[in-house]
């Protein structure tokens, strides 16, 4: 009795441990992706798993005909491994993962790519992270989107660019690499006031606000581009223009 007794009261704390945590921020909700750059690789990744069943599925049933043209007929043990091979094939192809970046491949080539590329590797960080962390990671994403559209046309020269590169290349992965080292059980431990869960979550706060900043910035000049036709269009055909000369004559 005392058994049953230990094992109820464990399921009770385990239950209210998950409640808690869901209220918290989900740390157990952590599939799907946070972002549109993370998701369009992933469908890429699917594209390429759908193209290659098939090919591979086109190959097996051509291999299968010329056989039964040779063999004049191929039996049941040949249909048998045909669709054995097919099973085979569709069975690895689906199992094949999306390669997660490394944190030393996150910051190369394109920006745009790279804050896709980032999107993708904090996905995958996510479990590791204190609850808040996490609801903030999720939150970043579509922060990222509206970057990466931000950065189109952008030279990857531009400051702007060199400065998101530093930021979301290298400070962001850096920084939550430097937390994974900590011991699981030293998170929670307070040193000098905080402790590394808090001083984790405050620094993604302000990486967030940061890559909002950036955002704005880089935003400045479409929303004075729009007001300069704005203004134009309004000045042109808008109801506070006056009448032209000719069209008052006429009347």
């Amino acid at each position: 009795m005392s058994d049953l007794t230990k094992d109820s009261d464990r399921l009770i704390q385990e239950a209210r441990i998950v409640r808690d945590d869901n209220r918290a921020g989900g740390r157990h909700r952590r599939e799907g992706s946070i972002g549109q750059g993370s998701a369009g690789l992933r469908t890429k990744h699917f594209t390429k798993k759908l193209i290659q069943l098939a090919i591979g599925f086109v190959g097996i049933l051509i291999a299968a005909g010329v056989a039964g043209a040779i063999l004049n007929g191929i039996g049941f043990w040949g249909i048998m491994a045909t669709f054995l091979a097919m099973a085979l094939l569709f069975g690895g192809v689906l199992s094949q993962k999306i390669k997660v970046p490394k944190r030393a491949d996150i910051n190369r080539g394109n920006v745009q790519q790279m804050v896709g590329r980032t999107e993708l590797w904090l996905e995958h960080q996510r479990p590791a992270l204190p609850p808040p962390a996490a609801k903030i990671v999720e939150d970043m994403g579509v922060q990222l989107d509206a970057l990466g559209l931000q950065l189109e046309g952008v030279d990857q020269g531009h400051p702007k660019a060199r400065e998101v590169r530093q930021l979301v290349g290298e400070q962001l992965p850096e920084m939550i690499d430097s937390y994974q080292k900590i011991p699981a059980h030293m998170r929670t431990e307070e040193r000098a006031g905080s402790t590394p869960d808090t001083q984790l979550t405050q620094s993604l706060g302000n990486i967030s606000k940061e890559i909002d900043s950036i955002t704005r910035q880089l935003a400045e000049g479409s929303l004075d581009d729009l007001a300069i036709k704005h203004r134009y269009l309004d000045y042109k055909f808008g109801d506070g223009v006056e009448s032209t000369p000719a069209l008052e004559n006429k009347s």
